[in-house]
């Protein structure tokens, strides 16, 4: 009996989901399959390929699972590529000469980078971006390099050009495009992401296109672009697109398309009925070529269906070119019909391009959500993107607005049908995710979040309740647990820890936005016990944090920032309020009194940070750590030293407090006062830890918020010394940064707390689990460690580079930053909302 012979050339990521779909299918059980392999390895995560520099192996990356090949009896030929087709004799001869004979053909052979035609584009230190060799070779080279152009700023580019910055280069990023992205982003969102990239201390170039590589003696020593301007560069990545790799279709003479691709029918056949071809090199029945995975998976299905003659017919006649991926940690999204093509369409934009977000919608007349453009903010993308082709249940204008700026809706997964598409890459609906209990099963039945990754979230919400309380798909530890883990064994990177404590399947991964600034948290709280570095913006640990940290300044609605200089208990003399408004009106900014007592001042551009904190650093102020989750102030009265009713000096009290425990980062930010009597006017049992005096010392309140759910603080001890009650504040706040959860108020931790209040007495006061001695000496190392991060940031020019509107343009001002006067002062000027049709725009 004659076993048919499968050969399929090409073996990426298309090709192991032929593998994959061929065996669930039982087609591996009946036929031979050979697979040649152009690469010296196996498929690998192509869409994760700058994961690599950032510690995943290229192990890490294979997409194969150990033993797949042995157990479905496949033959796997790696670095032995086709090199040519005798149809007629139904043959493939590889490069190594071995001939072999096929039944069925299938071509999934990819794509090329495409290198524009100019002059020293072959030159030693140039190179393009696509396989694991070459990042292997531009990380060798890099070591001799310190500034790094990238030719091409669509996806791949910008890929390229974060590769470059996190191995030390400066980089360059030069798009022949008017911006960046301009296959899924429309010219707002580009504009955004153009700025938030350049604050990241990229140069871009866009424009303009590569007119040639100058070099000397064969090697890069710079480009010549086409607007006349020269960038000096040690090294170009050529990443300006893919063509389709159907050289071995011509030769053999299949059908190919007149811009290249190779044509197939809607069941990806070509010519040939015994050849098909899936993925990049497949010329679909619909006129295009698709880039990317999620439509070459369907070609992949489509085939192995009708190789195993499945009864229900499946076809390819095009696919939703719907994407969302972070690039150089930016979230980018577009959906449907992002540029608006459809006739008579309208647009619903946000903008704030001076914080990176912006959003639009594109609706017909009657309300049809057509498709999008997310830029900066793509959380709802998961819940928009199912919603294409249908009337949204709230109106569009509530879907692009922030909060603060409208009526923010949060639509829920009930808003979508069972039929909606969650996972666009391996084409599952929400009905079939909804008869898993876990993400894991989920993953495994229907591979839904294995492709690019975008689905997770929104399939974690259409899930019951997990019994995994793990602090996210990262780790299956705690916050607290990973807290232990850390001190305990004297992890000092993220890296080290996910690597040695991660899921198994995100060992060797970059972590989620859930998990990283809560190590980043961890690290920074524990850096003198365990010797990690203490400044939150060098190395792995500025790659951790949120958004307000890495300028160490708070963002506020326009993309400018607030000043919050810290004033100790609220107590400051003539001289420093002077220069507090020196400053503000010098640099034209607003103030506020706040009810932490301290002075804010808003407007700034990040440019102007250095040059104001510098005068306040040397007038004796220091950062307020207002952006942070740690401590932000201890208010207090004036006491016994002013108040006839005072029995204690609360603002010495209060001083000493916040001076102990400022810069201590913790789960959530902390608050606090201390006032001088049982009138209370401190309002210290409203604070996170509170002090009020009596007539015999203090008694201290713990577990209190203000807020939208206000929470009275209960008392833990009462008639303390001076010394005691510092001791048992260190006590509480070290267990609580021990213990509690992200982004968890000491409120919300004391009631969760197993036992209350009486096992926090038993813990911190009578020592019942013999840790105080521990929690002594931790709050101890931070007191003694800490230092002033602006004043340490000013004394080092190169933290200072990332404080820049442009980085090509460092002293000009942002003109998109804008205010108008109010009462005497200023506040943001603001285009929040605009609807029209796109002709218009």
């Amino acid at each position: 009996m004659h076993t048919p012979t499968l050969v399929l050339v090409g073996h990426g990521m298309v090709g192991q989901r032929f593998l994959e779909a061929l065996a669930d299918r039982g087609v591996t059980e009946r036929a031979r399959v050979v697979v040649l392999c152009e690469e010296p390895r196996p498929a690998y995560d192509r869409v994760q390929l700058t994961s690599y520099f950032n510690g995943r192996t290229p192990d890490d990356l294979s997409m194969v699972e150990d033993g797949f090949m042995a157990k479905y009896g496949i033959e796997l030929y790696v670095g032995d590529p086709a090199e040519s087709i005798d149809r007629a004799a139904r043959t493939v001869t590889a490069r190594s000469g071995q001939v072999f004979a096929y039944d069925t053909l299938v071509l999934a052979t990819g794509s090329y980078p495409f290198v524009p035609p100019v002059p020293g584009k072959d030159a030693r230190g140039c190179f393009v971006y696509r396989t694991i060799e070459d990042l292997l070779a531009i990380e060798e080279y890099a070591k001799t390099a310190t500034t790094g152009a990238v030719v091409g700023g669509g996806l791949l580019g910008l890929e390229a050009a974060g590769a470059l910055k996190g191995l030390g280069l400066d980089t360059h990023v030069v798009e022949f495009a008017p911006r960046l992205m301009p296959v899924q982003v429309d010219e707002g969102g580009g504009a955004a992401l153009l700025r938030t990239i350049e604050q990241m201390g990229l140069t871009v170039h866009t424009g303009t296109g590569t007119q040639e590589v100058v070099t000397e003696d064969g090697v890069v020593t710079g480009m010549r672009l086409s607007d006349g301007s020269e960038v000096a560069t040690d090294m170009v990545v050529f990443s300006a697109g893919v063509r389709p790799r159907d050289q071995l279709a011509r030769d053999c003479g299949l059908r190919v398309g007149e811009r290249g691709g190779i044509a197939v029918d809607d069941r990806c056949r070509t010519s040939d009925p015994s050849v098909y071809a899936i993925g990049e090199c497949a010329l679909a029945s619909d006129g295009r070529v698709y880039g990317l995975v999620a439509p070459g998976y369907e070609m992949a299905l489509t085939v192995a269906a009708t190789i195993a003659d499945e009864t229900e017919e499946r076809s390819f006649t095009g696919a939703d070119m719907s994407t969302k991926l972070k690039l150089l940690g930016v979230d980018v999204a577009s959906f449907g019909d992002a540029h608006g093509t459809t006739e008579g369409c309208l647009d619903v934009v946000y903008s704030d391009s001076r914080s990176g977000v912006y959003k639009k919608l594109v609706v017909d007349g009657d309300g049809v959500l057509l498709g999008g453009v997310l830029v900066g903010d793509a959380d709802s993308y998961g819940m928009l993107r199912p919603l294409t082709g249908s009337v949204p249940p709230v109106s569009p204008e509530q879907l692009v607005l922030p909060a603060g700026a409208g009526a923010p809706v949060a639509l829920g997964p009930s808003a979508l049908p069972d039929d909606a598409v969650i996972c666009s890459c391996h084409n599952v609906t929400k009905h079939a995710i909804s008869q898993c209990a876990t993400l894991p099963e989920v993953k495994k039945c229907t591979k839904a979040g294995t492709g690019c990754g975008s689905c997770v979230k929104l399939i974690g919400q259409l899930l019951p309740e997990p019994a995994d309380k793990g602090l996210c798909g990262c780790f299956s530890y705690t916050r607290s647990e990973l807290y232990e883990i850390t001190r305990t064994l004297r992890l000092t990177s993220f890296a080290e820890l996910l690597d040695s404590h991660g899921r198994p399947e995100a060992r060797g991964g970059e972590g989620c936005e859930v998990c990283k600034p809560t190590v980043g948290s961890i690290l920074a709280s524990l850096a003198p016990t365990i010797g990690a570095g203490g400044y939150i913006l060098d190395g792995e640990q500025a790659s951790l944090q949120d958004t307000n940290d890495h300028f160490l300044a708070n963002m506020q609605r326009n993309g400018s920032y607030s000043v919050v200089p810290r004033i100790p208990g609220g107590e400051i003399t003539p001289e420093k309020l002077i220069v507090i408004g020196e400053v503000a009106r010098d640099f034209g900014l607003y103030t506020k009194i706040t009810g932490g007592q301290r002075i804010d001042l808003f407007g700034a551009r990040v440019d102007q940070l250095p040059a104001i904190w510098t005068r306040l650093v040397d007038a004796g102020f220091e950062s307020g750590h207002a952006y942070g989750k740690s401590l932000r102030t201890v208010k207090s009265c004036v006491g016994q030293t002013w108040c006839r009713y005072g029995v204690q000096d609360s603002v010495k009290m209060a001083i000493q407090l916040e001076l102990r425990y400022r810069g201590l980062r913790s789960p959530h930010k902390l608050k606090s006062a201390v006032s001088g009597c049982a009138r209370e006017c401190a309002e210290a049992q409203s604070k996170d830890f509170g002090v009020i005096a009596t007539a015999n010392g203090w008694n201290l309140y713990v577990g209190g918020n203000g807020g939208a759910t206000p929470r009275h603080a209960d008392l833990l001890a009462q008639d303390l010394s001076d010394a005691e009650l510092v001791r048992l504040i260190d006590r509480f706040l070290m267990f609580y940064i021990r213990t509690a959860d992200r982004l968890e108020r000491t409120s919300v931790w004391l009631e969760r707390l197993g036992g209350g209040l009486d096992h926090l007495r038993d813990v911190v006061v009578h020592d019942s689990l013999g840790l105080c001695d521990e929690l002594e000496a931790l709050m101890a190392a931070h007191v003694e460690d800490y230092q002033d991060e602006w004043a340490a940031t000013l004394d080092d020019p190169e933290r200072l580079r990332r404080f820049v509107s442009f980085v090509n343009a460092p002293d000009a001002p942002d003109p998109s930053v804008r205010f108008i006067p109010e009462r005497d002062q200023i506040k943001p000027d603001l285009t929040v909302l605009t609807i029209g049709t796109l002709e218009g725009v």
